[in-house]
């Protein structure tokens, strides 16, 4: 894939436009906050809530989303991927422009038809892959993280540079873009989150943390090997690869990789993965997590109890407290 950066963007095009930044949460203010600072005109539109505050406090226009709308030429949704359905029907859609950009950093509720949007406007997605607090820090340290951008529907010809112009905007052609699909973006994305970065790895950690305190190791070590020093490992992958680590651990711990690794991680585990993408390409998962959330969330709100009253997280919250400053 092409590599985009700062030379394939041309911040002139967001020029004499304004761009509604729809939810001010953590991915919201980054982006936000980012692209005033390029000299983008940027309004909020939220509810009343503390977000709503925290906008107003850091000096933005703040007002109710349907307005923001209609007064933007880019609408870029930023709240939760379960409230942008209803949000879209009752508040953007009927406010919109004609030949408006609808913009996303996700794009899950186009892939999988929560919004349908007309034909009249450009959609279209700018998606930085880092969490908000790392992408706001290096934007200021005047760098900026990777990003990808795709275009779903260009009605006006121009949809493709709007979205270079604002990943530009956000630091992200610094770092390098990748351009995409939707549905690429889409799937990878929960593909990655369930199976490796968040549901693969924290199942890995607590079953490392149970074997070892079920055989009678005190809970303390066990929580050091299976959960704290994970970082310290992601780190050094994240800064020269998956050899690079291996050249700093000991030979002993390479070995152990090399001859464990694959019998904990073997062939049945992939196919249970090919499973999971199946579920997000057929759009079983999307389906059961939208009932779940229109439902209030119990077995979310159960599973988020379950996971504070584990023994790695008390153990966890006790250890990281006798090291703090």
């Amino acid at each position: 894939m092409q590599v985009l950066h700062d030379k394939d963007a041309d911040l002139a095009v967001l020029k004499g436009k304004t761009v509604a930044v729809i939810g001010y949460g953590s991915q919201g203010s980054a982006q936000a906050q980012c692209m005033r600072d390029s000299g983008v005109e940027v309004i909020i539109g939220s509810i009343k809530d503390a977000s709503y505050d925290q906008a107003v406090a850091d000096g933005f226009k703040v007002i109710p989303i349907g307005e923001a709308a209609a007064a933007a030429d880019i609408v870029h949704i930023l709240l939760p991927d379960e409230f942008h359905g209803p949000v879209y029907k009752n508040d953007i859609q009927p406010n919109m422009k004609d030949g408006a950009a609808l913009s996303c950093s996700h794009g899950f509720n186009i892939v999988y038809g929560e919004i349908v949007p007309p034909e009249n406007v450009d959609v279209i997605m700018v998606a930085p892959k880092s969490p908000a607090t790392e992408e706001r820090k290096a934007y200021l340290a005047g760098f900026g993280v990777p990003g990808l951008v795709a275009v779903k529907q260009d009605a006006t010809g121009q949809a493709r540079a709007i979205a270079l112009a604002m990943a530009k905007a956000m630091g992200f052609t610094r770092a390098g873009c990748l351009e995409c699909t939707f549905e690429q973006e889409t799937y990878e994305d929960l593909f990655g989150e369930q199976t490796v970065l968040c549901g693969g790895t924290v199942d890995l950690m607590k079953a490392g943390f149970e074997v070892l305190t079920e055989a009678g190791y005190p809970p303390e070590m066990a929580y050091f090997e299976c959960v704290h020093e994970l970082k310290l490992i992601v780190d050094l992958i994240y800064e020269g690869g998956i050899q690079r680590m291996n050249e700093v651990i000991s030979n002993t711990a390479e070995w152990g990789e090399y001859r464990t690794g694959p019998r904990i991680i073997g062939p049945e585990v992939k196919e249970r993965m090919r499973q999971a993408l199946k579920e997000i390409e057929d759009g079983t998962f999307a389906r059961e997590w939208l009932a779940e959330s229109r439902n209030g969330a119990p077995n979310l709100l159960a599973k988020r109890q379950a996971l504070g009253e584990h023994q790695v997280e008390i153990v966890g919250n006790k250890i990281r407290s006798m090291f703090e400053k």
